[in-house]
């Protein structure tokens, strides 16, 4: 039982680090980043978001692009653009791009 007890452990150590994501600053257990990548002096008053998502960083899926955030918000003309990160032990992290605009 102890032996299984410390190889959950280990796992769980050598795992957290293969679902990191993008990030100002990282948090081992915990990850929760707002961060701005790009802006104009007006904000804009659409918002749209785009999200791609890791499992234990042996499984990632979808679209965070500029692209897909403006189509999702409907934008033409983008005012600002952020990113925001989010991370718990590596198991779950999602990374999400957010844009503002006309």
């Amino acid at each position: 039982m102890k032996k299984l007890a410390i190889v959950s452990i280990l796992l769980g150590l050598f795992f957290a680090g293969c679902g990191s994501v993008q990030s100002p600053v990282s948090g081992f257990v915990y990850t929760g980043v707002k961060a701005p990548i790009n802006s104009t002096a007006e904000k804009g008053s659409k918002t749209g978001k785009a999200v791609c998502t890791s499992i234990l960083g042996i499984a990632a899926y979808g679209d965070c692009s500029v692209d897909a955030a403006k189509k999702d918000g409907k934008i033409s003309k983008v005012s600002s653009i952020d990113h925001e990160s989010f991370s718990v032990l590596g198991i779950y992290s999602t990374f999400t791009t957010i844009v503002t605009g006309e």
